[in-house]
């Protein structure tokens, strides 16, 4: 192999199935305690932010299956331009996403307050822990080289 060629890339589902599935495990724990909607949104959310086709099409198609119209999960991409189509507590939620998966200097007092307006503690520890467990599968999916599948 030349220094050019690149071998396949390793999976973590290959390679650590139950690392993988052990996550999923924790996943679907968040879903007993956040509503459906709001769980989607910010996994749809931090996807946009970093860039990861695969989890976008994943997570839009999943959430469009649940009912969820296509027009919010395009805008979820410039939810601040687009409020009028998220409540107050989806626009927490978001902005919640946004400062955990960019981590310029943590969380903001002002947007923790304003997800503790519409979130109990329980809530709130779930978010966050729903946040970082979508950005470490969009990290994963985007350094293994994921593609999302073509749909026709």
């Amino acid at each position: 192999m030349s220094p050019t060629e690149a071998r396949a890339r390793a999976t973590v589902l290959g390679e650590l199935p139950d690392v993988y599935t052990s996550l999923l495990d924790i996943g679907a724990g968040l879903r007993e305690t956040l509503d459906h909607t709001t769980y989607e949104l910010v996994k749809l959310r931090a996807s946009y932010v970093n860039g990861c086709a695969f989890c976008i099409d994943m997570h839009a198609f999943d959430a469009m299956k649940a009912g969820e119209s296509q027009q919010r999960m395009f805008l979820v991409a410039a939810w601040h331009e687009a409020r009028d189509h998220f409540t107050e507590a989806e626009q927490a939620a978001l902005a919640l996403t946004d400062e955990v998966t960019e981590l310029d200097g943590g969380v903001s007092d002002e947007v923790y307050a304003a997800v503790a307006q519409h979130y109990s503690d329980r809530e709130i520890a779930a978010l966050i822990a729903a946040i970082c467990l979508i950005n470490f599968f969009n990290r994963v999916a985007v350094s293994t080289g994921h593609q999302p599948a073509r749909r026709s």
